[in-house]
């Protein structure tokens, strides 16, 4: 058996499910913590679960500290720099240079690593074109 409906109601729900349905799709987590696993959710940043480019050998400057890096034409920072407090790398570090690997974590953020067991994360300058300090 059909039940007759009349067109007006029929028009009636169906405004009425694609504005419940409009409403609802904004619904869901406004956390800025990470997916499950630590990856970056779609729309944190990165477009995918991809890293914004590939792990690279690195040749860090540390001769004035440890302040800055540069990875595919793009400058980051590090805040607070680390130094010795007369400008020059920490103990333990290699001195003009340490040899290592910088990995990009984010599309804002790059990561230096290297054997030695040093982990420095370095934050984007928007709009830098140069180096903020050059070093003698």
């Amino acid at each position: 058996m059909y039940a007759l409906v009349p067109t007006r109601t029929r028009a009636a729900s169906a405004v009425a499910f694609a504005c419940l349905t409009a409403l609802l799709g904004g619904c869901g987590s406004s956390s800025s913590e990470p997916a499950a696993g630590g990856e970056p959710r779609r729309g944190e940043g990165l477009v995918s679960n991809e890293r914004p480019g590939p792990a690279v050998a690195y040749k860090l400057s540390t001769h004035c500290g440890i302040t800055e890096a540069r990875y595919q034409d793009r400058y980051y920072e590090l805040v607070p720099p680390l130094h010795d407090g007369n400008g020059n790398p920490p103990a333990g570090w290699g001195n003009p240079v340490q040899p290592g690997t910088l990995t990009p974590a984010s599309d804002t953020e790059v990561v230096f690593t290297d054997d030695a067991g040093h982990r420095v994360a370095f934050a984007l300058r928007p709009g830098a074109t140069t180096w903020k300090r050059l070093c003698d």
